[in-house]
């Protein structure tokens, strides 16, 4: 397993890497060499090893900034910073920065050793776990959309395609066919998914608090206004904003919907400063959006840009062979909420369903 592990020195002192390169090699590790920043940027994108030994100190780029640039690469190197300066704001810094550990000059090689050993159990356990997750995600995903009929399969297919891309996504139904869920399914299968999913519903708010909760506001911009506070978009940069009852928005929210869009930026409440973001927008409606269109409640370009792809999710009626699922997971979870030994439905109860 040993050889397997590749391990990177960073030290701009031959004799340390020397010696790193001739005790690891002995104990059966792949080391790998760089003596300032650069070169260990290049080695860490060419080789991609799994733990580097890092010095505080070294030429041009110090050993904080080429911890930065590692972590920014996502590779998920385990980092180690090793200083002849040792205190606690080295350690603060080191591990706010996203290193493992950090130990001081000179070492005691027992401690080494051991820190590599766990840190390859960290990461052993790390890739487990995210493999899990990933497991658990596409099962929560689709199982917790209970569904049996063909209808909701085209759904569950449809989803599993436009999660991958960016596009906006509109999905219409009525009330109870569960748009939120379809929306956050969406996000946990996109390549956003470890990026927040922010909902927010436009139907609940009045129009200048709903703005201020989609854009944010600066200090003073209103009463009550007592500090910059972000706003639905900015919290969720990187990840997904679901905007539910996106029919019921004012036309002056929608300018701003529009240049978010169309530009990927905004300004806050009561702010001058231009705030750009990277969101997916999913929104939902029950609401007739082309007649919304028609009856100039909602503007025709705005409509356009929200329903890239349309997501229709048939009522509860359309797909009865689903009853029986949804019953049985409900029961399921009510009893285990209240702690009741309530294990099925009864034939005659299904039938009335």
């Amino acid at each position: 397993m040993k050889k397997k592990i590749k391990i990177l020195i960073v030290d701009d002192e031959d004799v340390i890497r020397d010696s790193f390169y001739e005790w690891l090699t002995e104990l059966g590790y792949d080391v790998l060499l760089a003596e300032n920043g650069i070169s260990a940027l290049s080695v860490i994108k060419e080789k991609k090893p799994d733990i580097a030994f890092i010095d505080l100190v070294l030429p041009g780029m110090d050993g904080i900034e080429v911890l930065r640039k590692i972590r920014e690469t996502g590779q998920g190197t385990g980092c180690v910073i090793m200083t002849a300066y040792g205190g606690i704001s080295t350690a603060i810094t080191s591990m706010k920065e996203g290193a493992f550990d950090y130990i001081e000059k000179p070492f005691c090689p027992g401690k080494v050793e051991l820190l590599i050993e766990k840190m390859i159990e960290h990461q052993t356990i790390k890739k487990e776990n995210l493999l899990l997750h990933q497991k658990l995600d596409e099962r929560f995903n689709f199982e917790n959309i209970i569904y049996k009929s063909t209808k909701m399969q085209r759904i569950v297919e449809l989803v599993k395609a436009v999660a991958k891309s960016n596009a906006t996504v509109l999905i219409t139904g009525e009330s109870g066919t569960g748009k939120e869920l379809i929306a956050r399914a969406i996000h946990s299968y996109s390549n956003r998914c470890s990026k927040p999913f922010i909902a927010i519903s436009c139907a609940a708010l009045p129009e200048n608090i709903l703005e201020s909760e989609l854009f944010g506001h600066e200090r003073g911009s209103f009463t009550g206004a007592h500090a910059r506070r972000k706003g639905k978009f900015e919290i969720s940069d990187g990840g997904t904003l679901f905007m539910d009852e996106i029919g019921d928005m004012s036309t002056n929210i929608q300018i701003h919907l529009l240049r978010v869009l169309e530009e990927k930026e905004f300004t806050r409440v009561g702010g001058n400063e231009v705030v750009k973001v990277d969101v997916r927008l999913i929104s939902a409606t029950n609401k007739d959006m082309k007649q919304e269109v028609l009856n100039g409640n909602f503007r025709e370009d705005l409509y356009y840009r929200l329903n890239v792809v349309n997501i229709e999710l048939p009522p509860l009626r359309d797909r009865k062979e689903d009853i029986p699922l949804l019953a049985e997971h409900f029961l399921t979870k009510f009893a285990e909420e209240n702690k009741k030994d309530i294990k099925d439905l009864s034939p005659d109860a299904i039938n009335d369903l």
